[in-house]
C-alpha cells in the first residue's frame, strides 16, 4: 500500500479530501503548509490528522465558499478556520496568525499525501513550531507535539539546534547526531 492508501484508509477519505482541498487552494491563490504534515516532509513521518496551512488573508473568503461548495464543514475560531467533511478524519485548519503570512513566498513544492503542494521551508516550520510551543494558551498536549516536532526536526537537523529554545536544545545534550 501507498502512503495515500493507508492514510485514506485510516482517515476515512482524508487523502482524498486532503486533493480536493489542495486543489481549491491551488485555484484560490498563495499558501501553504505548514504543520505537522509538512514536518513529516523533511524527517522520519508520524501520524497526525491536521493538515494545517496558512493562505494569502485576501483570498480566506473565497476559500472558505469554495470548500462549503463542496461539502466541508466550516468552523471559526479565534485564531483559526477549520474544515472537515462530514465522516472523515482529516482536520484542515487555517491559521489566521498574520505572522505565518511570510512562509507562503518561500515555501517549496512537495509531495504530500500525493499531491505536490507548497511546503513552508524547513527553517519557517521550526519558527512556527517554536511560536505554538511556546503559546501558554495552547492545550498541554499540543504543546507536546509540537515540543516533539521540534526534537524530531533537531535530531535529523543538528545543525538547527542552535535556533532551538534552550530547554529543547537541552534534551538533545549527548545524543549522537
Amino acid at each position: 500500500m501507498t502512503a495515500e492508501e493507508i492514510y485514506e484508509s485510516v482517515t476515512n477519505g482524508g487523502a482524498s479530501d486532503f486533493a480536493e482541498a489542495a486543489a481549491i487552494l491551488e485555484s484560490a491563490g498563495r499558501w501553504c503548509l505548514i504543520g505537522g504534515l509538512a514536518v513529516n516532509c523533511y524527517v522520519e513521518p508520524v501520524y497526525t490528522i491536521d493538515a494545517d496551512i496558512v493562505v494569502a488573508s485576501e483570498n480566506l473568503a473565497r476559500i472558505r465558499e469554495d470548500f462549503r461548495a463542496v461539502g466541508f464543514v466550516l468552523e471559526e475560531f479565534a485564531h483559526s478556520l477549520n474544515a472537515i467533511k462530514p465522516g472523515s478524519k482529516l482536520r484542515i485548519q487555517f491559521t489566521q496568525d498574520p505572522r505565518y503570512l511570510a512562509f507562503i513566498d518561500r515555501a517549496e513544492r512537495r509531495e504530500v499525501l500525493g499531491q505536490l503542494i507548497p511546503v513552508a521551508r524547513l527553517e519557517d516550520i521550526v519558527q512556527g513550531k517554536v511560536w505554538a510551543w511556546s503559546d501558554a494558551e495552547s492545550r498541554t498536549t499540543k504543546r507536546k507535539k509540537d515540543e516533539l516536532d521540534l526534537l524530531r526536526i533537531a535530531e535529523a537537523f543538528p545543525n538547527l539546534r542552535a535556533v532551538m529554545p534552550p530547554e529543547i536544545a537541552a534534551q538533545l545534550k549527548g545524543d549522537a547526531s
